[in-house]
């Protein structure tokens, strides 16, 4: 849900071009496959397509790929900060809902075992957060390229 979320925010914003944005799982559990029904149909009641996700892995290498790696909820922050080999690597991991500043968790609810009102509910958490990372990154995503700046921003949302 976040990275479709985030992806769409910055096309919307004219920004698409200048965001890598991908979404990987702590576990190989299911590799390849696409999201779970319900989350599609969320995403589809709200506008959004998803129809062109498929489930990856986070892998060490995910660390030197991506700016800033946001997690869903503690469990996934400390498993990547535990994956970290430095203090760079560990200071990329942030959690999603550190940016709404009215939430009342700092986890994202896993809806799976839910009914599919859980999962709208989850959306519009995802929604709220992921405008105010978007809202803390559009700066440095406006800003005009040069030699010392990359071109895009990247970050694994899980």
């Amino acid at each position: 849900m976040a990275e479709v979320v985030f992806r769409d925010l910055a096309e919307r914003q004219g920004l698409g071009s200048r965001i890598i944005s991908r979404s990987a799982g702590t576990g190989d559990w299911h590799l390849g496959e696409r999201a779970d029904h319900r989350t599609l149909d969320a995403l589809t009641r709200r506008g959004y397509d998803g129809s062109q996700h498929r489930a990856k892995q986070f892998t060490f290498a995910s660390f030197a790929d991506n700016d800033l790696v946001v997690a869903l909820d503690r469990t996934h922050e400390r498993n990547l900060r535990e994956w970290a080999r430095d203090e760079d690597e560990e200071g990329k991991v942030t959690l999603l809902l550190g940016f709404d500043p009215d939430a009342v968790t700092h986890d994202v609810p896993d809806p799976y075992y839910a009914g599919p009102e859980m999962f709208d509910s989850v959306l519009g958490m995802i929604e709220t957060a992921t405008r105010g990372l978007f809202r803390q990154l559009e700066p440095a995503i406006r800003r005009p390229r040069t030699p010392r700046s990359p071109g895009a921003l990247s970050g694994g949302l899980p």
